[in-house]
């Protein structure tokens, strides 16, 4: 039995009072390279996966990998080890347009780019052939920004997380327009407001809430936070202390509405893992509980179809040169329905 709570403010979280049974994540594809995003297709089911160092998208048809969306540019990120890094964040907008957060050219020349899936034929199609916004401009003493990780939409927009070397960390906007995509703007400066640096996950709540996983210090545990925000005014409605190290994922459930989150965990990945996130009371106040369900090497993304299976991407070793392994090492992981 599930039951809800009422909050105060309009924050979707449900109360567990079961635990869940063993999960055991199914390998779907392995020897990616650096995957950094996943998105399923709306009523088909197919799963797209963003194969970052490899410069490429990737989807999932009769149980194989084949290319979808090709020749990205690249770019680099890290300090010992570095990765190649490409598309980064994938969200569907409908069933027909793919939206991708771009990692693949230096910040402030980023953009985010929307597919048309029905032109990707066996051979897939050029990154270039796709729509694009704008990069974000550059304004006073805030650089032009990139490293669009996360991506969500709502009926009105979408919405990306900035997290390059503007040290404010952003969540930027663009509105969908009845002639395409509006200007890809700053929206909420999240690092500014709770003090907390890297933006990284990003969700729409069942009742439209913009939700971000802020990921904070790499070098630091447990200091993660997630966040709520209206859409409209932009106020920060919420933000709570998680005990995770770095949120890079979060998803609502389709059939139960609870919402889990993938933490990556940097500076100690043997700690990377699924968690479901629990509403709670703590000292009389609105909290959350972090339950991990299962441990993952290094964990990206994260997305539901509409049966209630999760999948979720693995970093593992990367791009497997970078650790002087071959091959690499990144999966696609799926959970059965129960979540």
């Amino acid at each position: 039995m599930l039951c809800r709570f009422v909050l105060p403010l309009s924050f979707v979280l449900l109360l567990a009072v079961s635990a869940n049974a063993e999960i055991k994540p199914e390998v779907i594809l392995e020897g990616l390279k650096c995957p950094t995003g996943v998105a399923v297709q709306p009523e088909t089911g197919i799963v797209y996966v963003s194969e970052s160092a490899a410069s490429q998208i990737i989807r999932v048809v009769d149980g194989k990998a084949e290319v979808a969306i090709k020749e990205f540019p690249h770019d680099e990120y890290g300090k010992g080890p570095t990765y190649l890094m490409g598309p980064l964040g994938l969200a569907f907008m409908d069933k027909d347009h793919l939206v991708v957060g771009d990692g693949s050219l230096k910040d402030g020349e980023e953009v985010v780019r929307v597919y048309h899936v029905d032109e990707i034929g066996k051979d897939g199609i050029k990154a270039d052939m796709g729509k694009q916004t704008n990069p974000l401009k550059p304004s006073d003493d805030v650089p032009g920004e990139g490293n669009f990780y996360g991506v969500a939409i709502d009926q009105d927009a979408i919405y990306v997380t900035s997290n390059g070397d503007d040290k404010k960390g952003w969540v930027a906007r663009c509105p969908l327009e009845m002639d395409g995509l509006g200007e890809l703007t700053r929206y909420i400066p999240t690092k500014e407001m709770v003090d907390v640096d890297a933006p990284a996950a990003i969700v729409i709540s069942p009742r439209r809430e913009i939700v971000v996983g802020q990921m904070g210090e790499i070098s630091e545990a447990k200091d993660s936070l997630l966040t709520f925000y209206d859409q409209k005014s932009k106020k920060l409605l919420l933000s709570l202390t998680t005990d995770m190290h770095d949120i890079v994922g979060l998803a609502y459930s389709p059939k139960t509405g609870r919402l889990y989150a993938v933490d990556y965990s940097w500076a100690d990945p043997k700690q990377g893992g699924l968690y479901r996130l629990d509403a709670i009371r703590r000292d009389g106040k609105q909290a959350i509980k972090a339950t991990k369900l299962v441990d993952l090497d290094q964990p990206t993304a994260m997305a539901f179809n509409a049966d209630g299976e999760l999948y979720i991407t693995e970093f593992a070793n990367g791009d497997g040169k970078a650790e002087g392994k071959e091959p690499a090492t990144g999966k696609l992981l799926k959970i059965g329905e129960g979540l």
